[in-house]
């Protein structure tokens, strides 16, 4: 072997260099400064879960209902009255002049499934916002559910699609 090839191969068997400690023992510094950053802040509980829908593929009006068929309900309940609609086991309550329905209560209704086929997938998402906010589940209810018109595409020969904006918010309620 010639003298530089000696020379690299003792270079591959000696101890690092301090400099190279130094290194490594600054990015170990580093990497305790941020994970102690992560633990010492402190998880602030917020007090609203929101789940939003821009833009879903439902008429204005089914929403409205919807809304107020499910406002005031906790969220699992919510979900499992939307399963019974469904089902066409119960309907939900509409004005106007649609037909009357059997139930405790309600005079017409009918089974948007089109319009709950999107809402159970927000409340879904609505339910896991609850639970990395910090609240608790048994004394979430759904407070603020709306419905609002959203930009509505064209379709062929300039008709406008339907289009809905829905917010769906939870709070606790109960004693403080």
């Amino acid at each position: 072997m010639t003298e530089i090839h000696k020379h690299v191969e003792e270079k591959k068997t000696e101890t690092p260099s301090s400099a190279d400690v130094k290194q490594e023992h600054k990015t170990e510094n580093v990497k305790k400064e941020i994970v102690e950053k992560k633990q010492s802040k402190s998880m602030t509980k917020k007090d609203v879960a929101v789940a939003r829908g821009p833009g879903l593929h439902m008429s204005k009006r089914h929403g409205m209902y919807v809304c107020a068929f499910i406002k005031g309900k906790s969220i699992d309940k919510a979900m499992a009255d939307l399963e019974q609609v469904k089902l066409f086991k119960r309907a939900v309550p509409f004005k106007g002049e649609i037909p009357h329905r059997k139930g405790k209560g309600m005079m017409s209704g009918r089974y948007p499934l089109s319009a709950i086929s999107l809402f159970i997938p927000m409340l879904k998402t609505l339910k896991g916002n609850v639970l990395v906010n910090g609240l608790d589940l048994s004394k979430t209810r759904i407070t603020t559910a709306s419905a609002n018109l959203a930009p509505r595409p064209r379709r062929r020969g300039g008709e406008k699609g339907k289009r809905a904006y829905i917010i769906l918010e939870a709070k606790e309620v109960g004693k403080k």
